[in-house]
């Protein structure tokens, strides 16, 4: 059988984890170009795959910000799927380029515009488009939905009271004012902060604002704070409307770093995009930083048949790991474990159209072999 071809929208450190998960793993025989604008950022990814993985088979190439090259639709021309990693304001650009060139697609973004964008693309396409494939939105949505399912089955009810879904990608020390660090793209975490967020309180759906309710939390003994952040829910609200009472995803962060974000929003000044102001403010201020932590947690409770309330629940703490010869970091692995998973769905034919988080058969994405590697198996 031929190796498959795969085009990886984006050169970045999510990119890079891509393409090193699919080359130093044998769940898919394939060829890779890593595309970004940037030549040196092409070939850096390349080389970084290359290394890691110790083959010959990536390749990159530069991707023009807007419209086509003759270079871009040669590597299109040949391409079985592409997994997009760059900002979701490309998403429905790229999603049109998978339709229009017989291309699975696969991204990972937040943003519910371009993913309605998205969705109508996909309509009537002879390949398959999972959407919103990566941690959260993604891995959290499904294993959300994984136990529902589970909580229903088991104790013979159809509906539940609550289904709670968290995640926090974050340093291991953070520091006053801000208390937080980055692991992960500045501009994704401004954006999910200002956008509304969608929840279901007593059965219905609602869009509420961002950072609009803080609480505190024990996990696993250590403290966190949660809020509402957008995004993250991804379809799940329309999917299970009925069947949950209470529906949220909320971004966990060390207790004060909401107080500060909430503080620099507000004082944005007038006629200034918030988005643009925190994520200035954010990147003056607060460092990136390698060694880092993601948490995922996700909860549902309910009531059993006999009227006993019960809750099933969740809870990882994962860590930077080694994959080929090079050490990635937690949200690396965490965000493209998913995408490769997808991607291994997608190329076995099985998937035409749009594919929504609450679509995918829970048990088979969450015990793939990719997710299963970073995850962990799910019973």
């Amino acid at each position: 059988m031929e190796p498959k071809n795969i085009l990886i929208a984006g050169g970045g450190g999510i990119g890079q984890a891509t393409g090193l998960i699919l080359q130093a793993t044998d769940h898919i025989d394939c060829r890779i170009i890593i595309g970004d604008r940037y030549e040196s950022a092409a070939q850096a990814a390349a080389n970084f795959v290359n290394e890691g993985s110790e083959s010959n088979n990536t390749k990159g190439l530069v991707m023009p910000e807007t419209g086509m090259s003759p270079s871009l639709e040669a590597a299109l021309q040949k391409s079985d799927i592409i997994l997009d990693c760059l900002p979701g304001s490309q998403a429905p650009r790229l999603a049109q380029y998978a339709k229009d060139y017989n291309c699975h697609y696969a991204n990972l973004t937040e943003y519910v515009k371009e993913t309605e964008q998205v969705t109508n693309i996909a309509e009537g396409a002879q390949t398959g488009f999972i959407v919103q494939t990566g941690l959260a939105p993604g891995y959290i949505n499904v294993i959300g939905n994984h136990l529902f399912q589970k909580f229903t089955a088991t104790h013979k009810v159809d509906k539940v009271d609550n289904l709670d879904m968290k995640v926090g990608a974050l340093s291991k020390n953070a520091r006053h004012p801000y208390f937080y660090a980055y692991t992960w793209s500045p501009i994704g975490v401004a954006t999910e902060y200002v956008k509304d967020a969608i929840v279901v309180e007593n059965y219905e759906t609602k869009y509420i604002p961002s950072l609009s309710y803080t609480e505190g939390l024990l996990l696993d003994g250590i403290r966190y704070e949660d809020d509402f952040t957008s995004g993250g829910a991804a379809d799940l609200p329309s999917a299970l409307a009925g069947k949950v009472k209470n529906l949220n995803y909320k971004t966990l962060r060390y207790p004060g770093h909401y107080d500060w974000a909430k503080k620099i929003i507000k004082e944005t000044p007038a006629g200034a995009d918030k988005v643009e102001h925190l994520h200035n403010t954010m990147m003056s201020n607060i460092p990136a930083v390698e060694d880092d932590v993601v948490i995922v947690f996700a909860s549902v409770k309910g009531k059993d048949h006999n009227g006993v309330l019960r809750a099933m629940e969740q809870s990882l703490h994962i860590y930077p790991s080694t994959v080929g010869n090079k050490t990635l970091r937690a949200i690396q692995t965490t965000t493209a474990a998913p995408l490769c998973e997808s991607a291994r769905l997608l190329l076995s034919g099985k998937y035409t159209g749009v594919v929504l988080q609450s679509q995918l058969d829970t048990s088979s994405f969450l015990n793939g072999p990719f997710v299963k590697d970073v995850y962990g198996s799910i019973s």
